[in-house]
């Protein structure tokens, strides 16, 4: 992930850059549905690392925006359409096949999106030689390897749906809890300038940010964005504790319920980064050979635009604003837009 720190970074700024812009066109500062911001910075970043693609969708150009959000619409469809599609039986589906077709709608514009800005990318690449240090993409790494690129259009696809809602619920989530826990932010602003107003801008630096990775921690507890996982005891049975599994047993991990168990956290609904102390209570990416690939490069966008957005900027609750509930879609995600109100420091 530090390889693409460069980059990450770069649209960081970016980001920054549009949160003082929408806090300026509102008298009291307040920038409305921060997930729909924080979703086009996810697409930004991860387009990036992906295809070396720069699509502009931080900028205030029309053209770019409306073409980037049907991108993000197309991701929030996959989302919202698949616990449907799952859950609905085969034959129900051929007398209702709405969602079916929507579904398979939006996956092949997503594909169609990642099919372009690979052999955009392999085509650039191929004419103009060996890449310079440091300019490299996931596409350019999956070519070096001589991946078919039939698999390398499936891979960065779902790697593409992975990397945008994801990122920006985390991200929202993050900042809505430090708005309502104005101790927790000082804290965490304090650590930031630490050693000065750069402090924050290189993965190294944010490696001595303990209480940084902390609060996305305590926000990942509260606010898993897979809320459910699932695996099947494939090769033999197994015992954990006075449990015997046989093989063949589908396991379901409810994070959510596990991550708010008062057992390993007292006050379990509370926001409280300081006592994360429980590893294993809560597993938002997973454990293993078959956890998040993208963790580190999840946690480097989080970390680095959490940092920057609080050197910038005191957050506070938008007033008059109720409590945000989650609501499950595949991921977990906000119930209703988050607004918070942005103050320059």
């Amino acid at each position: 992930a530090e390889a693409f720190a460069g980059p990450v970074a770069t649209v960081v700024a970016e980001l920054v850059a549009r949160l003082q812009r929408l806090r300026r066109q509102h008298p009291r500062g307040i920038v409305p549905d921060i997930g729909t911001e924080f979703n086009r910075f996810g697409l930004e970043a991860i387009s990036w690392v992906l295809f070396s693609s720069r699509l502009g969708c931080l900028r205030d150009t029309g053209d770019v925006t409306a073409a980037t959000d049907g991108v993000i619409r197309c991701v929030g469809a996959v989302l919202a359409l698949t616990l449907v599609t799952m859950a609905l039986p085969r034959p129900l589906l051929r007398l209702i096949p709405a969602p079916w077709d929507a579904f398979c709608h939006a996956w092949d514009q997503l594909f169609a999106f990642a099919k372009g800005h690979v052999d955009r990318r392999v085509a650039e690449v191929a004419a103009r030689g060996p890449l310079a240090e440091g300019d490299t993409c996931v596409t350019d790494l999956l070519a070096r390897e001589h991946i078919p690129v039939s698999s390398i259009y499936g891979n960065v696809t779902e790697l593409l749906l992975a990397g945008v809602d994801t990122v920006a619920s985390t991200l929202a989530w993050s900042l809505y809890e430090l708005a309502r826990n104005p101790g927790a932010q000082a804290a965490l602003h304090r650590d930031a300038t630490t050693d000065g107003a750069t402090a924050a801008a290189t993965a190294a630096a944010l490696g001595r940010l303990p209480l940084l990775r902390a609060v996305v921690k305590e926000t990942l507890r509260l606010y898993p964005v897979i809320p459910g996982n699932a695996r099947v005891v494939s090769d033999c049975d197994i015992r954990v504790g006075d449990y015997l599994v046989p093989r063949q047993t589908l396991i379901t991990l409810c994070h959510y319920a596990t991550s708010r168990d008062s057992r390993f956290f007292p006050a379990p609904d509370a926001f409280r980064p300081e006592r994360w102390l429980h590893p294993f209570a809560s597993l938002p990416f997973g454990l293993g050979p078959r956890s998040c690939v993208g963790r580190r490069l999840a946690e480097l966008q989080l970390h680095m635009a959490l940092a920057q957005i609080l050197l910038r900027f005191e957050v506070r609750p938008e007033p008059g604003g109720g409590r945000v509930r989650p609501m499950t879609r595949t991921l977990l995600a906000p119930a209703a837009p988050i607004s918070l109100r942005f103050l320059e420091r």
